[in-house]
């Protein structure tokens, strides 16, 4: 280990590789971990999503914020970037998964999962602070009297990673014994999705990376992973380029030898340099032929749902405040973004259905025509957020895509840059679902208002979604997956993948939790340092 300058480097800060981070520290191991994100103090986020260079991850032109849109054929998927990854822009949801999560026949025979993560639940959800909403709001209760007019009753509040005490109180570190960073509570502003400006937030930053840092763990920030190759004694070289350069060139190229490596940069981030790395006989060419494969959603249907009136700020409160079961397999949520952050206004519009792209259109223009003036008052609102509710409505469904390099990507270049998607198995993603439909409507008539949705749903028919999964699945081998039961990369030595790439089934609910449990467990294999590492 001693002729490395790290044991292990952990490319991504998100849910897997701070947790990670941590429990390799704790166990007396050199870690760094490689961000390609900024470190993001209260003051650096936005207080609007109007702050387009604060918010959005758009290093191209200079915007280095924490929410980032990427554009794929059959879906579009928004992430996070930053220290904290994923944390930082998430609704703070932790709910468990379904039951079929646990029994999917792709990965049920390669461990007990529902016995195994039991424990590991346990522990990423005190990690996290987890605890049931204290600020139930407008939008909650008309989530439950909707529940009522449809005859679905399994209503409560959400599973959340806030601090609420006292409301714009801050107080010593309420969670780690003093250990951890003081804490504010909540006061209830909306802007969980944007940053949290006011300490409450239980970002990784304040838990899992907090701690993985004060236990030596070294942590680059604005550094973003080019390439990885094996040593021939054993080991790996990481390259990477620091700097905020809107060129990328201009950024200084570094490298760093590694032990182990673990891929913790969120499915987008892992698997498209992955794919990369296995074009290439100087980086990982015998990864799996499955790696991009089993890629999935929650199956996601997101409308904002604008209010005509003006007598209720719907902003106020966390992000999604409660949940509502529709069935065994699905629900929906409430969501808000804080006062002023209309941002979303410019990319949405009527919500409408069809199978084609002009018999949406032509629905939609007879939709506008039927009440001209309700749609005018609704998209002339003067703040979108204070009169609108999005709803969030997810369906554990089972249908696969495939990531794959686009055109035009080279050794260096950018990370995103030509992914695509192919269908892989059973039906696409879909924008429309009749169930969310009918919710749509419900919640319409509560708050006197209008159904939206984003343009690239009603005109292409491509669903949003924030919770893309898979494209490193597990298996008995390398014919079967791309990974082992314990995260290790089959053909490769001391090298994981511990992010959403690894969950190989459909949770069917936001998949944070599962995936901080996931890497608890991961870690759980991995001996003190000092020890032999179990064979795989």
């Amino acid at each position: 280990m001693t002729n490395h300058q790290y044991d292990y480097v952990v490319i991504g800060s998100g849910f897997g590789g701070s947790v990670s981070a941590l429990r390799l520290s704790e166990k007396g191991y050199r870690v760094l971990v490689v961000e390609k994100g900024g470190r993001k103090s209260p003051d650096d986020f936005p207080r609007t999503n109007w702050d387009v260079r604060r918010w959005m991850w758009m290093p191209e032109v200079g915007a280095r914020g924490i929410f980032r849109m990427t554009f794929l054929p059959h879906v579009t998927a928004v992430s996070g970037v930053g220290v904290g990854g994923g944390s930082l822009v998430y609704a703070n949801t932790l709910p468990m998964p379904t039951r079929g999560f646990y029994e999917a026949p792709i990965w049920s025979g390669l461990a007990h999962w529902a016995e195994e993560l039991a424990p590991h639940y346990a522990t990423a959800k005190r990690m996290l602070g987890a605890t049931e909403n204290k600020i139930m709001t407008h939008t909650d209760e008309v989530t439950r009297q909707v529940g009522r007019d449809l005859g679905f009753h399994d209503f409560r509040p959400s599973t959340v990673a806030v601090y609420f005490g006292e409301a714009g109180r801050t107080v010593p570190d309420p969670y780690f014994g003093g250990e951890g960073p003081d804490r504010t509570g909540c006061i209830g502003c909306g802007a969980c999705m944007i940053g949290c400006r006011h300490g409450a937030k239980n970002t990784l930053d304040k838990n899992y990376l907090y701690l993985a840092e004060r236990r030596g763990a070294r942590v680059e920030a604005d550094t973003e992973v080019t390439w990885v190759r094996p040593l021939g004694g054993g080991g790996y070289v990481v390259e990477a380029r620091t700097g905020t350069s809107t060129l990328a060139f201009r950024n200084e190229a570094r490298s760093f030898t590694t032990r182990g490596v673990i891929f913790a940069g969120g499915v987008l981030g892992t698997v498209q340099l992955m794919l990369r790395l296995k074009q290439s006989p100087d980086g990982l060419p015998m990864l799996s032929d499955h790696l991009g494969d089993t890629v999935r959603t929650n199956s996601e249907v997101l409308m904002g749902i604008v209010s005509r009136r003006s007598d209720r700020d719907l902003s106020k409160g966390i992000a999604i405040g409660s949940i509502l079961h529709t069935g065994d397999d699905s629900h929906v949520e409430p969501v808000r973004y804080p006062a002023g952050s209309g941002f979303f206004r410019m990319l949405t519009i009527p919500h409408v259905v069809g199978s084609s792209m002009p018999e949406r259109l032509a629905s939609s223009v007879t939709t506008f025509f039927r009440n001209p003036l309700g749609f005018l008052r609704a998209a002339t609102v003067p703040d979108w957020a204070k009169q609108t509710m999005i709803l969030l409505y997810m369906k554990a469904a089972d249908g696969q895509l495939r990531l794959k390099l686009g055109r035009g990507l080279r050794r260096g270049g950018p990370l995103f840059a030509g992914l695509t998607s192919e269908l892989s198995e059973g039906e696409a993603p879909k924008a429309f679902l009749p169930e969310a439909d009918e919710l749509a409507e419900r919640y319409a008539e509560h708050l006197d208002a209008v159904p939206q949705s984003m343009f690239t749903e009603t005109l292409m028919g491509t669903p949003t979604t924030a919770h893309i999964l898979g494209g490193a699945r597990m298996g008995e081998g390398r014919a079967q997956g791309v990974i082992d039961h314990k995260h290790g990369v089959f053909g490769y030595d001391d090298m994981y993948v511990i992010d959403g790439a690894a969950v190989s089934a459909n949770p069917g609910v936001n998949p944070s939790l599962t995936i901080c449990a996931l890497a608890e467990r991961a870690m759980s294999f991995i001996p003190q340092r000092g020890h032999s590492t179990p064979s795989k």
